[in-house]
């Protein structure tokens, strides 16, 4: 999953746990003069609980922990899905939505559950990420990324991660689940957050 290794360049550390989300980070992250090392790859690495209750505030707590594993730069990411009917819920709590027994079907179908009933108009939603990139001296900087959308009524497709079967995009009348990882990269709220983290990385 990490870059080849390269004496001449610095070393990026991904923050995060999350193999699915650290290969898609990767993935976006393209071809950067960095050599990029998913922190779920490094022995022994762990992050703090996400305890802010802000994206930028969890972004900021992973990088400044995972800035210590012998990286030149972090790059850390939070994200959430924004429900309308459910108050903009779950939001910073995506990942723990449901409490720690439900994985990522389970906490999709507790979220369909909270909506039963729910007509389409209302079913409106949309993803965010804030990007934290922070280096061994100066300030952390961050960047955001948005994409709106619906939930749809039942899970549709097997790509992607986390909510991404039930997230529908009208633009392209298919859900995140249905689209191939370029689709989705090119019109992701990460994507759309990390194309912007690529040009402070760039400088």
């Amino acid at each position: 999953m990490a870059s080849a290794p390269s004496a001449s360049r610095p070393r990026l550390v991904l923050a995060t746990l999350n193999r699915a989300k650290a290969r898609e980070l990767v993935v976006l992250l393209g071809e950067i003069p960095y050599t990029i090392v998913p922190l779920i790859d490094v022995p022994g690495a762990v992050l703090p609980e996400e305890t802010a209750e802000t994206y930028e505030g969890n972004a900021l707590l992973k990088a400044q922990a995972a800035v210590r594993f012998d990286g030149d730069v972090t790059v850390a990411d939070d994200s959430g899905l924004e429900v309308d009917a459910l108050s903009g819920g779950p939001g910073v709590r995506s990942a723990r939505f449901g409490g720690p027994g439900l994985d990522d079907a389970g906490r999709t179908a507790l979220l369909l559950e909270r909506l039963r009933g729910v007509p389409p108009e209302r079913r409106t939603a949309r993803f965010r990420c804030v990007i934290a990139v922070l280096g061994r001296t100066g300030p952390a900087r961050t960047v955001e990324g948005v994409v709106e959308g619906m939930i749809a009524d039942a899970p549709r497709g097997a790509g992607g991660f986390g909510y991404d079967p039930v997230f529908f995009y009208p633009p392209l009348g298919r859900t995140f689940g249905e689209l191939t990882d370029a689709v989705k990269s090119d019109v992701s709220h990460r994507g759309r957050a990390v194309r912007a983290a690529r040009a402070l990385l760039r400088g």
